[in-house]
């Protein structure tokens, strides 16, 4: 029998069962997916998540991947430009296929159990209370036992879906977007904006000499813009003679990848047996780069209050009310900011003035 099944191998579900692991606990990980491999995900990291990344002795294996180091972002809101400052913390936006990759050598090497390509297929629940998991790895089918099942499979959980957890303060989705990989593409060492007019644009050097590109818009437009995606995109980038200059010379080498119109939600992030990480307890527009962070944040205060539960210190119910309250502190003025933004992508001049440094810090969590 396990401490604790991790369902999801990726940014919330590998630190969290790593950092189990490092504490002692026996835990079983599994996702569907084998790795490397790739996910729908722009991967900016702010400072935050890279801190983190350091702290866990992970950050130089990123960098060793040649994953660009980059300081600030340049932002152009409503056509009026700010620079990047290099004196600003590091941020990354590495390659999932590299990422993920990392962070699940991690939890093997911590002493976690790691079964790639096995896909959970139910909760075993007895009195009310999830014990563990029946999975499939290809035709063998498994039976697994843990004090808690996690689920840090991402917004459509299957364990969030399967527990019934509640949602709360949902904000319906009034954005979608598309975006893809270029080459030759000029860019500085800096992450760059561009918001206003109904749209956002992004651009994130990231590995292998490549910068992921993307355009989020309003969702009344998302039948019109899948109409000719290629198109739609260039001509946003056009918008912006610096940005359509510089698209127009590059060379796509990916295929184009996309988010259709989709809820922002805060879950119930725990229960009898069970609890939840990541996108599958709380998800938010990515319109802000947030998403990484929040669940390397998150990923360690679960697995901070797991650990108290597991070796006497507190109580299920106490320690986990503590984590989900966490999570709510850390991520409330962004919900809501980003929110206020992806209404119209148009922000007031109140709302530039609050973006002109940059979106608000997070609070730590713990």
């Amino acid at each position: 029998m396990y401490d604790a099944i991790v369902v999801g191998a990726r940014c919330a579900g590998s630190p969290t069962a790593m950092l189990l692991a490092r504490s002692g606990h026996r835990v079983l990980l599994v996702d569907r997916a084998n790795f490397p491999s790739d996910t729908l995900s722009t991967h900016f990291m702010t400072p935050d998540g890279v801190k983190l990344l350091g702290e866990w002795g992970l950050l130089d294996r990123v960098l060793a991947t040649g994953c660009p180091q980059l300081h600030g972002t340049r932002r152009t809101l409503q056509g009026m430009a700010l620079p990047a400052d290099p004196s600003d913390p590091l941020t990354i936006a590495p390659r999932r296929t590299v990422l993920d990759k990392i962070l699940v050598d991690a939890a093997r090497e911590a002493g976690a159990e790691v079964r790639e390509g096995t896909s959970a297929a139910a909760l075993i629940v007895e009195d009310g209370v999830v014990q563990g998991i029946r999975a499939h790895t290809g035709d063998q089918a498994c039976e697994e036992r843990a004090r808690v099942v996690i689920g840090a499979d991402g917004r459509q959980s299957f364990v969030a879906r399967q527990v019934g957890a509640a949602e709360y303060n949902v904000v319906q989705g009034t954005t979608a977007g598309y975006y893809a990989y270029f080459a030759d593409m000029a860019h500085g060492s800096y992450a760059e904006l561009y918001l206003g007019g109904g749209q956002a644009m992004f651009v994130f050097p990231t590995n292998d000499g490549e910068a992921c590109l993307g355009v989020e818009f309003q969702a009344g437009r998302f039948k019109e813009f899948r109409a000719d995606i290629e198109g739609n995109m260039q001509a946003a980038f056009a918008t912006v003679p610096t940005l359509g200059e510089r698209t127009a010379n590059a060379r796509r080498t990916s295929r184009i990848m996309g988010l259709s119109p989709h809820e922002s939600f805060y879950r119930k992030p725990f229960g009898p047996g069970w609890a939840l990480v990541g996108d599958a307890g709380y998800y938010r527009d990515p319109l802000l780069g947030q998403g990484i962070n929040d669940a390397l944040r998150d990923a360690g205060a679960i697995a901070g209050a797991l650990h108290e539960v597991f070796t006497g210190g507190r109580q299920w119910g106490p320690a986990m009310e503590a984590y989900e309250q966490q999570r709510n502190a850390a991520t409330g003025m962004l919900y809501n900011l980003t929110a206020l933004l992806c209404k119209d992508l148009d922000p007031t001049p109140e709302v530039l003035q609050m973006l002109a440094a940059g979106p608000p810090a997070t609070a730590p969590a713990g």
